[in-house]
């Protein structure tokens, strides 16, 4: 596979001196694209200088092309990319600059997933000395994962997706053009964002965790020439295109779209916020302040980029086997319910903490019960009912003896008494007569369960899990390349 790094530079010729050399310093030989926007510091003379230099020594891999006219940034990309003849593209602003081995580790993850449109790795925030501020987070397990096509817009619009930065990503130069290449509209904000966006349609995307460019945080940088607000459309325009693209497959997970525009409203308030615009902030983000789906989108965003944690797909394929197999022996004797049974399988997609899991999402919750259960019993005479759900109970039970007996003594150690789930079942198929308008059955199922506090409290946290995970993070991250 053939690499072209393609340079986006506009007045910027002490920069784009660092870029050219990064990008002709790669472990892996490559193309270099110099797109120059009709630059008037000097930049036209010293790259082709740079270029009659090399092709003296026989080296043809710098190319220089300038606009006929200043015509944007997206318009530069566009161009550069039409020169252009690796089948992988590398964006590079002017400003920013690659590890030497950039394209050597993403050309090793590509040919293990050459079905992939988009390569992103991890990038640091340098500042113009070149000191490291931050990195970009780790966005999954192993070295090296991808993310299946159909998951992808999905992950985009809950930002479970990091897509990144032009420093970051490289592409396919077809799904380039198949995508229609960087809009114009969103020239300097967001045309690279749109672009991910939509080539997404047409191939898996790899994410490599490693540092391999670097991202340089200054004044000139074209990000800060717009506003808060100018920021929030562009960013909102984003959301509902990718809205638009997410896989049927995820529907029922997808958050409602006026929740997705107030979660927008109060990240940007708080970015103006922290950059001491209170006002701006304040009228930003009222009256989403308000949105309980907001804060909840903002808390998920703010967890996964922070704080959550991945672990590798092998140690949960491995912990999965065991368990799952009990799972199918159980299953094939028929007396599993459907509502337990769907619950296990959660728990047996858990990123490696079986006792936590167990605990929130391996039992069934009164929602869940609520919704699959009462719909399905029949009118018909009270004493009907309550045997019809004494039974259901019974099979509850029955199969949480036997996870139990499945669990090893660690396990058991960290999950409730088997005793107090039982009285939890026994509230939660109370609730469910109860709200079928069976007063009787359900005091009669309930009792003396209602007495139990520890099962209270653990209906009460089954319940809070239920309404946490309604928008799951169900999208697959397949390892590559491992640690």
């Amino acid at each position: 596979m053939e690499f072209s790094v393609v340079i986006t530079t506009y007045n910027r010729l002490d920069l784009l001196k660092r870029a050219i050399d990064s990008a002709l310093g790669q472990t892996l030989p490559c193309q270099v694209v110099v797109a120059d926007d009709c630059s008037t510091d000097g930049t036209e003379e010293y790259v082709r200088n740079w270029v009659s230099q090399l092709q003296a020594r026989g080296d043809d891999r710098l190319v220089y092309h300038r606009n006929a006219e200043n015509a944007g940034h997206a318009a530069t990309m566009n161009s550069g990319v039409k020169q252009a003849t690796g089948e992988w593209i590398k964006p590079l602003d002017d400003d920013d600059y690659l590890a030497s081995n950039c394209l050597e580790k993403m050309a090793e993850a590509i040919a293990l997933r050459p079905q992939a449109a988009i390569c992103s790795a991890q990038a640091a925030q340098v500042d113009i000395n070149e000191v490291e501020l931050s990195r970009t987070i780790v966005a999954g397990p192993g070295k090296a994962f991808y993310i299946p096509q159909e998951d992808v817009h999905y992950g985009m619009l809950l930002e479970l997706v990091p897509v990144g930065t032009p420093a970051q990503v490289s592409f396919r130069k077809d799904a380039f053009w198949q995508a229609g290449g960087w809009d114009s509209a969103f020239d300097g904000n967001c045309d690279d964002i749109d672009s991910w966006i939509k080539m997404s349609q047409f191939g898996d995307v790899i994410f490599i965790n490693e540092c391999l460019a670097y991202r340089t945080v200054w004044t000139g940088a074209y990000n800060r020439r717009f506003s808060v607000q100018k920021r929030l459309d562009t960013n909102m325009l984003m959301k509902q295109r990718i809205y638009t693209l997410v896989s049927p497959k995820y529907q029922s997970f997808v958050p409602p779209m006026e929740d997705v525009r107030a979660y927008l409203n109060l990240h940007w308030g708080l970015v103006a916020v922290k950059h001491g615009k209170i006002f701006t902030g304040i009228e930003t983000m009222f009256p989403s302040v308000f949105s309980w789906g907001a804060w909840r989108l903002l808390v998920r965003a703010l967890w996964f980029r922070w704080f959550a944690p991945d672990r590798s797909v092998k140690e949960i394929d491995a912990y999965n086997l065991s368990f799952t197999e009990n799972l199918s022996e159980l299953e094939a004797e028929g007396r599993s319910s459907d509502s337990l049974s769907r619950r296990l399988w959660w728990f047996s997609r858990d990123r490696g903490q079986p006792a936590t899991t167990l605990k929130k999402m391996a039992l069934p919750t009164f929602a869940d019960i609520w919704q699959q259960k009462s719909s399905s019993i029949e009118k018909s005479t009270d004493e009907e009912n309550f045997a019809n759900l004494k039974e259901r109970l019974e099979r509850n039970i029955w199969l949480i003896e036997q996870i139990y007996c499945s669990l090893d003594e660690q396990h058991c150690d960290l999950v409730p008494e088997l005793r107090i789930i039982k009285n939890y079942l026994k509230l939660c198929w109370g609730g469910v007569a109860i709200g079928r308008g069976k007063l009787l059955a359900g005091v009669r199922l309930g009792f003396p369960a209602a007495f139990s506090i520890a099962a209270w409290q653990l209906l009460f946290e089954s319940w809070r899990s239920q309404r946490q995970s309604q928008y799951k993070d169900a999208i697959r991250k397949l390892v590559l390349i491992e640690n």
